[in-house]
């Protein structure tokens, strides 16, 4: 590995497994924070806001401030409004979304959006199927936050906005720009925030499906931790069904301090 200029954190499945922080999470941002070395969460949740990302961060006993919090729905913003200035946007999605949307200076509407947004929406009707369709099927373009078929609950895993979305594309036949992992639009939001270009940050994550394939998507240098998704005995089946070869694997998150922080 070479010497760490940036980092960009996954945290479901990094940091930690619902509720519970993954033991060395908290040791590792301080360990950041004492060597001065940048780093950012990079989260493909579009329903929260960066606000809440930290509390829940700092409610396990890791050290976060909104400033450290770069989301999906933060990356679709700027996605829009750098081409887009003051586009008007029909969202489908939730807090974390909506705030961001409008923070860029994006419309609002419900009538002839020139753009139609979506994220994880756990209001979504058949009417804002419908919506969707006809709008995109005008001329709208289609904007999905992050493409993630299932999210992890306490009663199993529910649809996340991957499904939503291949409703949406079954509908009008159009493939959505994707914004979040694995995608690189994400990443290379995440590096420009960092003042750093994608060969010089790390990307770290537990997923070799969009956190690992995102980060070499983008150019980034690539940690994987064997801590949630993808394990030490899923792991080579992973790498074969990806193609992607991480630059670096660890067992933990003590062993990726040690990495990184020698």
């Amino acid at each position: 590995m070479k010497q760490i200029k940036g980092l960009l954190i996954d945290l479901d499945g990094t940091l930690y497994h619902g509720n519970q922080m993954i033991p060395g999470a908290d040791v590792l941002i301080d360990t950041l924070k004492s060597r001065h070395i940048p780093y950012l969460f990079v989260t493909n949740n579009s329903s929260r806001t960066p606000q809440s990302v930290a509390g829940l961060l700092n409610s396990m006993g890791i050290q976060a401030d909104p400033e450290d919090v770069c989301t999906s729905s933060q990356a679709t913003a700027k996605y829009i409004a750098q081409k887009s200035p003051g586009a008007r946007v029909l969202i489908l999605g939730e807090e974390g979304l909506r705030g961001a949307l409008l923070n860029a200076g994006l419309q609002e509407v419900h009538e002839s959006p020139e753009y139609v947004v979506q994220g994880i929406d756990r209001s979504f009707t058949y009417d804002s199927l419908s919506a969707a369709v006809r709008w995109i099927n005008e001329g709208a373009i289609s904007i999905l936050t992050n493409p993630d078929l299932r999210l992890p609950s306490d009663h199993g895993f529910i649809p996340g906005a991957g499904t939503i979305g291949a409703a949406i594309e079954a509908g009008t036949g159009v493939k959505p720009i994707v914004i979040g992992k694995p995608a690189s639009h994400l990443m290379t939001y995440a590096t420009d925030l960092l003042k750093l270009h994608p060969t010089e940050v790390t990307v770290m994550g537990d997923n070799m499906h969009t956190d690992i394939a995102a980060g070499a998507a983008a150019g980034c240098e690539t940690i994987l931790v064997l801590t949630g998704i993808t394990t030490a005995e899923n792991l080579q089946q992973h790498i074969e069904v990806t193609g992607i070869q991480p630059d670096a694997i660890c067992r933990d998150l003590q062993e990726a301090i040690e990495l990184l922080c020698p």
